[in-house]
């Protein structure tokens, strides 16, 4: 493959997640795409990014990404491509489960969280120690809102020393901040 046609891809494929991100569509795989189809529509070209003031405020804090709804999408495409996808989703999961009001409701949550991320065979497993494990298995008999408070922080930690400032050198990020009109 030439280094022009690789070139071109790989600004395709950006563009392509940032549609992603405006439309908020995020298939599981990004390789069933056809490169001439993508060319051929133009629909790369369509998509307005988020405004500039908002991208560049995300570099304040890995708090400030996440309060953006646009935000955290750019961040968890990051994250997908970097095979670590779990981490925002369990955070976002943990911040919709302390809504919850009903105990009833709390407990069904509270298994499907600890299922997907927690169980030492859950498909999106966290990366936790297995003392904090061992805590939430030993609440899900009576589960709180706050049972998974001491992984979430742990999550958040590590996406904010390790992902976040990767993710602010990323090309997905980089391709937000450039103006629209260099598409």
């Amino acid at each position: 493959m030439s280094a022009d046609l690789q070139d071109e891809q790989t600004l395709l494929f950006r563009d392509i997640v940032i549609i992603c991100i405006h439309y908020q569509l995020f298939p599981s795989s990004l390789s069933h795409v056809r490169w001439s189809d993508i060319r051929r529509r133009g629909m790369y070209r369509k998509a307005p990014k988020p405004p500039i003031d908002e991208v560049v405020s995300w570099r304040q804090s890995l708090k400030k990404l996440q309060e953006s709804k646009t935000g955290q999408l750019a961040f968890r495409e990051f994250l997908r491509t970097e095979y670590s996808e779990e981490n925002i989703l369990f955070w976002l999961a943990c911040e919709e489960y302390k809504t919850i009001t009903t105990s009833n409701e709390i407990a069904i949550a509270a298994k499907r969280i600890y299922a997907e991320f927690v169980h030492v065979d859950a498909p999106r497993q966290i990366n936790i120690d297995c003392g904090t494990r061992q805590e939430i298995t030993n609440s899900m008999s009576q589960p709180t809102l706050s049972c998974f408070d001491k992984a979430q922080r742990l999550i958040y930690k590590l996406m904010k020393k390790d992902c976040y400032p990767r993710f602010l050198k990323s090309e997905i990020y980089q391709g937000l901040l450039e103006p629209s009109e260099a598409r």
